[in-house]
């Protein structure tokens, strides 16, 4: 309780100080959610974006935070994906890693406390934007037609941050308004504005689907030479996506949305797997941007590469840069087995690469395993990819008994891997045919984030994970077995002492 009020008289201070003192765009983010806002606020009205000019820079910010925010954009979510899963251990011996891939995260681990507050950060800034061009739109200082995509644009990015939280966590704050300021003589009544109880899961999803819906039909089209922007197809993906989950799921909607995606002009697998992940020496450059196959891509350029790949391995570009240090989501043997075990040469070969390195933690020195979907500081980050969203309708579609469907869409990835269509007893039955695609979406998705998500959805947590240890002789040893309340991570005890109205989840 004494941190919850020391808490809010720091809040009290920085919000008295926004009063004398815009906030900018182009400073490093701000520390809380409250405090993000580019025009005035008072304890009983609120200008959230001064201008157009304003909107303009609010837009361009949300956009860049794909770029500026690695850590718990892309970083984070593929440790949590896959170190937390089978198909990685953590890396390194530090606590961000270790205890993801030992099932021993706590409301204490560091890299869930920077993942809730960032995202929560994120959210505000797209709440900007959103009552930002409401209130300007309102005025006539924005047309109808930017209105409607800028509001798309920015409620695209929240429902893709919200759909991360409410899966890891279960639930979130919902907070959809920009609030007043917090003053000495209104902090009891806005308080709860900046702090409110985690909603429940049914609402999260209503607010997610909500606002996927509104960018459906206002977001812009797919293009064909940016990959890069918000678009309608996004919408749809995540949508397919979304009405997969437990808590709303209707697989006819998956299917649905899925082939919208899959019906968008130019849209398409591309042709070569290595494509997607190449690097050409020649050119120092990855291979190619704006794939077909990407619903939406993060690109760097030349001269302003992504650090994040050499976290994980060597860049290519600079070989020797960072390679003094053990990496990250390190492929485990498991995984590396499945592949063989397929004979599937073709993935593993641009999931997984060996190196000589100067540590052992879990391979030889000599022969050391590294993920390698992330190999320079050029290569495009796939935050959506056509293949996730064909394998997610066979699943739907497998889990209705359609089971000729189901093995067609798998057969499309199998065979771009170079590989014979599924064979009869894959196909025999429901229980094997789904399976067969929970199997399919652990070798093409490898090391991309989605393998958790992936068992928690099919309800197989505990039974791949507890015997994990018996069949991956190189992994950490289980700290805790994983059980029902497993698929939901802790809520970070620096969120809790902050907003005394969040509830530890069950079991931490």
């Amino acid at each position: 309780m004494i941190m919850k009020t020391k808490y809010i008289e720091t809040l009290l201070w920085g919000a008295l100080a926004t009063t004398f003192t815009a906030c900018s765009l182009d400073i490093e983010p701000a520390s809380q959610p409250s405090e993000l806002t580019e025009g005035t606020q008072t304890d009983t009205t609120t200008a959230v974006l001064k201008d157009r000019e304003a909107a303009v820079s609010q837009r361009t910010a949300i956009y860049q935070l794909f770029r500026n925010r690695q850590e718990h954009m892309h970083l984070d979510y593929v440790l949590l994906g896959d170190a937390h899963s089978d198909n990685a251990y953590g890396g390194t011996t530090g606590q961000e890693t270790i205890p993801t891939e030992t099932n021993a995260l706590d409301a204490a681990t560091g890299t869930l406390s920077r993942d809730w507050s960032r995202y929560l950060e994120d959210i505000a800034k797209a709440n900007v934007l959103i009552n930002g061009v409401e209130q300007l739109h309102q005025k006539g200082a924005v047309n109808d037609a930017d209105y409607r995509q800028w509001r798309a644009e920015g409620q695209l990015f929240r429902a893709l941050l919200m759909f991360r939280m409410v899966r890891m966590w279960g639930s979130l704050p919902l907070i959809t308004q920009v609030a007043k300021t917090i003053t000495s003589e209104n902090i009891k009544e806005v308080y709860p504005a900046y702090f409110p109880p985690k909603a429940d899961t049914q609402e999260c999803y209503a607010q997610i689907i909500s606002d996927l819906e509104y960018a459906e039909q206002n977001a812009p089209d797919l293009s064909a030479s940016d990959r890069t922007f918000l678009t309608k197809t996004v919408a749809q993906a995540l949508l397919c996506k979304v009405y997969a989950e437990k808590p709303v799921r209707d697989y006819d909607k998956v299917i649905t949305y899925a082939q919208k995606v899959r019906n968008t002009a130019g849209v398409a697998l591309e042709k070569d797997f290595s494509t997607l992940w190449g690097w050409n020496a020649a050119t120092q450059d990855c291979m190619k941007r704006n794939t077909s196959e990407g619903i939406l891509e993060v690109h760097w350029q030349a001269g302003s590469g992504n650090w994040e790949s050499w976290m994980y391995g060597r860049c290519l570009e600079n070989y020797d840069n960072s390679f003094t240090w053990a990496k990250w989501v390190t492929p485990s043997r498991d995984l590396i087995k499945a592949f063989e075990d397929e004979g599937d040469t073709t993935r593993l070969n641009q999931t997984v690469v060996y190196y000589s390195c100067g540590w052992s933690n879990y391979y030889p020195a000599s022969h050391y395993a590294f993920m390698y979907k992330l190999r320079s500081g050029y290569n495009n980050e796939y935050v959506i990819r056509l293949a996730d969203i064909i394998l997610m309708e066979a699943e739907a579609e497998a889990a209705k008994g359609n089971l000729n469907a189901a093995a067609e869409l798998v057969n499309m990835i199998r065979s771009r891997a170079k590989l014979p269509a599924l064979a009869a007893d894959k196909t025999a039955n429901q229980s094997a045919m789904q399976a067969a695609v929970l199997h399919e979406r652990r070798l093409e998705l490898a090391l991309e984030g989605e393998r958790w998500y992936d068992l928690c959805r099919n309800d197989k947590v505990e039974a791949v994970m507890n015997g994990l240890n018996s069949r991956d002789s190189g992994r950490l040893p289980q700290a805790n077995p994983y059980t029902e309340n497993s698929y939901l991570l802790p809520i970070p005890q620096s969120a809790i002492d902050e907003n005394g109205n969040l509830e530890q989840n069950p079991g931490y």
